[in-house]
Order: C-alpha cells, then structure tokens, then sequence
C-alpha cells in the first residue's frame, strides 16, 4: 500500500562518453550526492553507461539480464544508499546479431531488481546533416510495464516514448512517470518540457525526467533539462544543462487535490 507521506526524488543529469569506467564513477558521485540530501527514489538518463563514439560501440557491451559490472553497480548503488533506483538505460543482449535492447531495470533498496522495461519505441530523425535511426542498433520491447514501490506505481518509459500518450494510458493509475532520455538539442528545444507537462496533466501524477545535457565526444549534442513536473503541469525543479542533480518531493496530497478539483481521469469515456 503507498505510503501517504512525501517522498524526496531526484534526477541525475550527465554528459555520457564512450567511456564506462568514468561514466559509472559520475553516476555513483551524483547518486551518493542525491542520496545525502534525502532522496529516496533516483533516476539516471538514458544511455547513461556508455555514449559510443559509433552507434554501434553499445553492442560490445551489452550485458546478458542479471550478470555485468553495468548492473553490479546499479544493485550496489542501490544498497549502499537504501534508495529506489531506476537505472536509466544499459545495453542489454538481444536475440538479433548486431543489435541490443535499451533496457531499464529498476532496483529496490536492498539492491534486488524489482522490474525491468525495454524501450518500445525507437528514435528516428532526419534534418540536413543530423540524422538518427535507433533501429538499426536497438531492438524494440513490446511490453508496457510499471512497477508496485511504497510510494505508489510507477509508470516506466524511456524518451521516444514520451511521443505515445496511449503507452501511458496503457500503464493504468501512476503516482508518478519516470522519463530518462537523451532527447537531442534539435528535438528538446522544441518538445522536451511541452510533453513532459502534457503527459503530467493528462495522468495527473508526477513526472520525472532524468537526461542527458550536453556535447559529448561523439559530437552529438542533447538538451538536458532534467525536471520534475507536478500533477498540475508545473515545473518544480530543472537543471538546464551539464551534468549534476535535480530534487522534489513526491506529494501524495497533490495528486488527490488536483484529482478531486479536476477529475478528468473519471471522465474518461474512451
């Protein structure tokens, strides 16, 4: 049963490179840096292990489910501070030759893993000389899926999936959404907050967005803004660019009073 006390949630912000020894230091620093100031739930961007210099350098890495140093250190992560964390995405082994699957795997406070979601939609872009196609190195998952944690259900998705408002219908009554993503600068300036706040309203829960920000060393630029959206569409923390940590409180009260004055969820006919 959730619990109907808030809970303090954070968002790590960072600047992946192809390196995976430096990128899991700066995710345990900025986890152990969100930890310290109460936060009970973390969540890391997409693609937070590794940002390959070549679309395919993911795939020399993918772990097999329950097993690699990716993983180990999620679950340590998770014990060593007594919080949820939801880790963002890692590659994971796929049934095709030469591809992966961009999976999160959420993690309890005693470093069991409590659900994993591979990313159903995949990203594709295409204007002048910026040009993206996730499926050509990713396979996609085909179920939706959201995991039971004290302070409610979470709803879990990753970034091109904030595109598909009917995945979060899908996911049932959510206290909160997570979103780790590595939206580009050309797509994030035009999109990322204006869905974010859309996907909060319309389930009428929190939303936490934990992404990339910056230039990385393959040259691919993305937007940042890690944020916290209220149930009310309301932005309540965001960090707009480099790597570092966003913090809120997940209010149990909020979402009833803005369910109560506004009940457009028991509205619904379709």
């Amino acid at each position: 049963m959730a619990t109907t006390a808030a809970t303090r949630v954070a968002a790590v912000q960072m600047v992946s490179t192809p390196d995976i020894a430096d990128n899991l230091a700066t995710a345990r620093r900025l986890v152990a840096d969100a930890a310290r100031q109460g936060a009970g739930l973390v969540l890391l961007p997409e693609y937070w292990p590794i940002m390959g210099r070549k679309e395919t350098d993911k795939v020399g890495h993918a772990e097999e489910v329950g097993a690699g140093p990716i993983q180990e250190t999620m679950a340590a992560m998770a014990r060593e501070h007594g919080i949820w964390l939801v880790g963002g995405t890692l590659p994971v082994v796929a049934p095709v030759d030469g591809k992966v699957l961009n999976t999160m795997l959420v993690y309890a406070p005693d470093g069991t893993r409590e659900a994993r979601y591979d990313k159903i939609h995949l990203f594709s872009f295409r204007r002048g000389d910026e040009a993206y196609d996730e499926a050509r190195t990713i396979v996609h998952g085909s179920e939706v899926r959201t995991v039971e944690t004290p302070f409610g259900r979470i709803g879990l998705s990753v970034c091109y999936d904030l595109r598909f408002p009917e995945l979060y219908r899908a996911m049932g009554d959510c206290s909160l959404i997570v979103m780790p993503a590595a939206f580009t600068y050309t797509t994030g300036r035009a999109h990322w907050e204006i869905l974010l706040r859309a996907r909060a309203v319309e389930n009428q829960c929190y939303v936490l967005a934990s992404a990339q920000g910056g230039i990385h060393p393959n040259g691919r630029r993305t937007w940042g803004h890690s944020m916290l959206v209220d149930p009310w569409g309301e932005v309540k923390a965001v960090l707009p660019e480099g790597e570092g940590v966003i913090l809120g409180d997940l209010d149990p009260a909020e979402i009833q009073r803005v369910r109560e004055s506004l009940p457009a969820l028991q509205h619904r006919k379709l």
